[in-house]
């Protein structure tokens, strides 16, 4: 289990300036919906942003904290 705070701490170490809403999809907080929006996926493809979601997500996603994880990544402009 982990806070929507902790997970956009967690976000928000790798992109200072994402905006990030957490949605718990099973009432377990551990089942999350992500919505980032970051000038850092700029330039990348679905793929790369969902790769820098993971990588700043990678102590709760390996500790068990998160076990499922549905990721919205979109730029600035996109939002």
């Amino acid at each position: 289990m982990i806070t929507p705070d902790a997970l956009t701490e967690y976000v928000r170490q790798t992109m200072p300036d994402a905006t990030v809403t957490v949605s718990d999809r099973t009432g377990t907080m551990d089942h999350l919906k992500v919505v980032v929006v970051s000038a850092a996926f700029a330039g990348k493809n679905l793929l790369d942003r969902h790769r820098l979601i993971y990588q700043a997500l990678d102590a709760p996603m390996k500790d068990g904290r998160i076990h499922a994880l549905e990721i919205t990544a979109k730029t600035i402009d996109e939002a």
